[in-house]
């Protein structure tokens, strides 16, 4: 089959590699019909490579068919239309009887100390090759693939549901929105869009969105979220817009959708990208034990949040060393949440919405960009240039 491979840091390439095949039978074999390129991805396409090996196959945000099931494979059957959650569950341990599926103690990479296993996401967590390919076997499959409607619809009113809207949902619920709210979303990425759509879904009485990207503005602004431009404002600024529209208080919520990616912290960023280059054996301890973030979206969450509100980080942070304002924090009496998503405890919820004709959460107004497979290595530098409008890139495998 084509699959998309890692290659070293800024280089991936489509390439012939060995079919999957049932190793459990637990297992599922899925014809990949749409892959989406993630924000995560973008980590190990310039920054996580230490964690990969030359020829790993890449890719969380899968949807398709199933081909082949095993013995075990529950109700799935083949020819069944799904879509695969991101991280790998079995639905019957503690964990996940807890809805905590992120941590589920069957798949947990306990040898990395990390959470469940998550799919195309180097050895921390667990090297399970990834979706962005014409086939995937999917682990635990009497529990996780999410069957959907063969209704003739476009993938991409389902495919979100992979990885986007359950990590929106939940940043949403541990932002503790009610009815009424303010809140302010850091970053207008696709988890960004789509935890301002969410909120609004939920009543929130004000979403501000922020970034610096016109594009990205402009997509939010279509679905009546409040836009602010960061281009040419600093931590301070955005703080005292959000402040002056709320009785000087600042926002009930904040969540956080960039991440350790932000902009406006040229000394770590240029220590970021020198680990970077560094030999595996060097740069695996720094970054597991010493490394740090861009924090500037972080520090901007702590500004804007009222006293007494709730931060919720969706963007994915990796430091081990990152320093918190915590004298901030316990004087604001800042309620933190934050982690990978708990996809299958969200899909239920979801799963309406997202078949409901009106389209409430807008997500066929998502996806700016539909290539082949082939076209890949474009794709990832299209999408981390930001350049053409790009917000969200689906790839076909079969085009």
């Amino acid at each position: 089959m084509r699959a998309l491979t890692w290659r070293k840091r800024q280089s991936v390439a489509v390439e012939d590699v060995d079919d999957p095949k049932l190793k459990e039978p637990t297992d599922a074999i899925v014809r990949v019909t749409s892959t989406a390129i993630c924000g995560s991805d973008l980590h190990l396409y310039g920054l996580l490579g230490m964690f990969l090996d030359k020829g790993d196959v890449l890719g969380h945000e899968a949807m398709g068919v199933v081909e082949e099931v095993g013995a075990d494979a529950g109700a799935l059957r083949v020819g069944d239309r799904v879509v695969v959650p991101f991280g790998i569950a079995c639905g019957t341990c503690w964990m996940c009887a807890h809805g905590l599926q992120s941590q589920c103690e069957t798949t947990q990479v306990r040898e990395q100390d990390k959470g469940a296993a998550l799919f195309g996401y180097t050895r921390l967590y667990g090297s399970v090759p990834g979706g962005q390919a014409q086939y995937l076997r999917v682990p635990h499959a009497e529990y996780g693939p999410v069957v959907v409607p063969d209704d003739g619809e476009p993938d991409e009113r389902y495919l979100y549901l992979s990885d986007v809207l359950p990590t929106a949902w939940q940043a949403v619920e541990y932002a503790d929105v009610h009815p009424g709210s303010t809140v302010v979303v850091l970053g207008l990425g696709p988890i960004g869009q789509m935890a301002a759509r969410v909120a609004m879904h939920r009543g929130a009485r004000r979403v501000i969105g922020v970034d610096l990207e016109l594009a990205r503005l402009a997509m939010a602004a279509r679905h009546g979220i409040e836009v602010l431009d960061a281009s040419h404002a600093s931590q301070d600024d955005v703080g005292d817009v959000v402040r002056s529209c709320t009785e000087g208080r600042g926002a009930d919520s904040v969540i956080d959708a960039v991440g350790m990616e932000a902009h406006g912290s040229p000394l770590t960023e240029t220590a970021q990208t020198m680990v970077g280059y560094l030999p595996d054996a060097v740069a695996g301890p720094l970054i597991g034990f010493a490394g740090s973030d861009r924090l500037a979206a972080l520090l901007t969450a702590f500004d804007v949040v009222r006293r007494g509100g709730t931060v919720s980080l969706s963007g994915v942070y990796g430091g081990a060393r990152d320093p918190l304002p915590l004298m901030q924090l316990f004087d604001k009496q800042i309620t933190l949440r934050m982690g990978q998503a708990n996809v299958r405890r969200w899909t239920d919820d979801l799963l309406p919405l997202v078949q409901d004709p009106d389209d409430p959460l807008g997500v066929l107004d998502l996806r700016t960009h539909r290539l082949p497979l082939e076209q890949a290595p474009e794709a990832y530098e299209l999408f981390q240039r930001k350049q053409d409008g790009c917000i969200k890139v689906v790839l076909d495998p079969w085009a």
